[in-house]
């Protein structure tokens, strides 16, 4: 039915507004980059990143621009950053349901999980 993506800012509170997203589809060691977007005041994409209908069975890629982000926003990171880009591979089995991969971050950690 699609997929989705949110990032929440753990350090502050508050959603990821303005932080650098892009998806891949993946094979193996190899990654296609699908579109590259910023992510809206709430946190999310303006749409889905796949419609209804439009998403696939197979290995995707989101990588979240996790460094960039938190620099924009003034934090003092060291150099190198401990977190840079935030890469979440996984796999779409059933294209019959939603997939949404949030991410919860900080410059030092980040989880996420399969939402609905």
């Amino acid at each position: 039915m699609g997929l989705s993506t949110h990032v929440l800012d753990t350090m502050h509170g508050c959603p990821a507004a303005g932080m650098a997203v892009a998806l891949y589809t993946t094979a193996g060691d190899s990654a296609t980059l699908v579109k590259r977007l910023t992510l809206n005041q709430d946190g999310r994409t303006d749409g889905p990143l796949y419609g209804d209908g439009e998403l696939r069975a197979g290995t995707y890629r989101l990588e979240f621009d996790v460094a960039g982000y938190f620099a924009a926003r003034g934090v003092a990171l060291p150099q190198p950053n401990f977190l840079g880009q935030v890469r979440l591979d996984f796999g779409v089995a059933d294209t019959r349901q939603h997939y949404h991969v949030p991410l919860l971050v900080s410059p030092w950690s980040y989880s996420t999980y399969r939402g609905s």
